[in-house]
């Protein structure tokens, strides 16, 4: 989703005044806990080729170590992206090599595809509005089917959440998406809020083997579902504050355990990491600066690579707003 300047919220603003009221005016000065230094390399470097992707990047997804899912959200557009020794490239093979166009289960509209992830339903966007119809809020996850040749795709299933998450303007809604396996809660013993009890998977018959997190962009807040991949049903399972006041990016990283969250530029480029406590429930337990080489760019997707070597796992960034011609770059996080 594009953006201009950074935005102050009116929930910050809200709160900030309130903290004011309450002080003397001799005292009233704010307190703050400084943010933990990224938890890798401090330098980033380009990802893409100059001006192939473009602007409006969004969403990246890891499938393996040499796959990169990336969605842009106008038009909505889903590619498939392959090494090319230390960047990223467009897939040449089975029509992926501009990206292929993304539609709705009717075979319609333009999905302001935000946020993408790969999971064994297949690949999965969140999106918050359609691109034919841009001042509605629909806030919908749609699972496409990758592994033909045709150029233009059409979702294979759809879920419109817009009715169980909070009004929001048009350009105000879903903005990330992520999966975490069934087999992951339950050894955490997560807790279904729903039941109050801890989380059953016979429970919500045909959802998958895992549940679907989606991030709202204007609370910062996560939504976790049991999508019924037969299309159409959902049941909420839990919804949790992300520790930011915007969410741009969900990533799991399963060989830790944690749930990523990632703001953009309204947030300075602040990542928190989340993790299932002792009462069952997600909660946040670091909040990380941006690569201190890194400028505050629009970035908007944010995927780590499963391999870690030498210590280290690559992390790639999507810049929404292509500057200096580049929409990827890529750093490093500490494995571990």
């Amino acid at each position: 989703m594009p953006r201009s300047p950074r935005r102050i919220r009116p929930a910050a603003l809200a709160t900030v005044a309130a903290a004011l009221l309450v002080l003397p005016a001799t005292t009233a000065t704010a307190s703050t806990t400084a943010n933990a230094t990224w938890p890798g390399g401090s330098a980033v470097s380009n990802a893409d080729d100059s001006n192939v992707l473009g602007g409006n990047m969004s969403g990246l997804s890891f499938e393996g170590n040499d796959v990169l899912w990336a969605v842009k959200n106008g038009p909505g557009t889903l590619y498939r992206l392959v090494r090319n020794g230390a960047k990223w490239k467009p897939d040449t093979a089975n029509g992926w090599s501009s990206g292929k166009a993304l539609r709705y289960r009717s075979g319609k509209g333009d999905p302001d595809a935000e946020a993408v992830v790969a999971t064994p339903d297949g690949v999965v966007a969140a999106t918050e509005r359609d691109g034919d119809n841009d001042k509605k809020s629909a806030l919908k996850v749609l699972r496409y089917d990758v592994s033909g040749s045709a150029k233009t795709l059409s979702a294979k299933a759809e879920w419109d959440l817009t009715a169980d998450l909070p009004k929001v303007s048009a350009n105000d809604g879903l903005e990330a998406v992520s999966w975490i396996p069934d087999s992951a809660l339950t050894a955490k013993k997560f807790v279904d809020e729903r039941t109050k009890a801890p989380y059953n998977p016979s429970t919500y018959p045909g959802h998958g083997t895992g549940l679907y997190l989606v991030g709202l962009e204007t609370n910062g807040m996560i939504y976790a579902y049991a999508l019924d991949q037969a299309g159409g049903k959902y049941t909420r399972v839990a919804s949790f504050a992300s520790g930011l006041d915007s969410i741009m990016e969900l990533e799991y990283e399963a060989s830790s355990g944690r749930l990523w969250a990632v703001c953009d530029d309204n947030c300075g480029g602040d990542s928190t990491t989340l993790a299932v406590n002792a009462q069952g429930k997600f909660a946040v337990t670091d909040t990380y600066d941006r690569p201190s080489a890194m400028p505050d760019y629009n970035n908007e997707g944010f995927a780590i690579s499963p391999t870690c070597t030498s210590g280290s796992k690559q992390v790639v960034w999507a810049d929404d707003g292509n500057e200096g011609g580049h929409a990827l770059r890529a750093g490093t996080l500490s494995c571990g």
